[in-house]
């Protein structure tokens, strides 16, 4: 059985290890802080990210759905050893995931301005 060498360096080379014990340490305690991060935010809830919103959703949310996305691609990237797939097999597992979430989100809007319609207007459009 051949020996494969995995690459030993994260952020696109800037962070760089001398073994895969470190590289995992290293990763799971990025991955930690960005975890404790979120939970702390969802503990204290700061009134500036609450109140100001951008693109109709609170900052707050922003920040939780990126740091969700960030710490999704270093699970799979790192944990799930994606970096050492070939390009054809990253692209079709990242290109189906990202059109499923763009489907799912459609479906969500359009669902939650129907039901929003609904409420507000207390007339309902398609009676099936």
């Amino acid at each position: 059985m051949a020996h494969h060498e995995h690459n030993l360096a994260i952020f696109r080379g800037t962070v760089k290890f001398k073994s895969n014990v470190a590289k995992i340490w290293f990763v799971f305690g990025f991955l930690s802080v960005v975890t404790i991060i979120e939970v702390a935010l969802g503990i204290y809830k700061p009134a500036f990210l609450t109140e100001n919103t951008f693109i109709a959703m609170k900052l707050l949310n922003w920040i939780f759905i990126i740091l969700t996305i960030v710490k999704a691609y270093y699970i799979t990237w790192d944990f799930m050893h994606m970096r050492d797939e070939t390009k054809g097999l990253r692209r079709a597992v990242v290109w189906t995931a990202i059109f499923l979430i763009c489907y799912l989100v459609l479906i969500l809007l359009i669902e939650g301005d129907y039901i929003y319609e609904v409420y507000k207007s207390n007339y309902v459009k398609f009676n099936f």
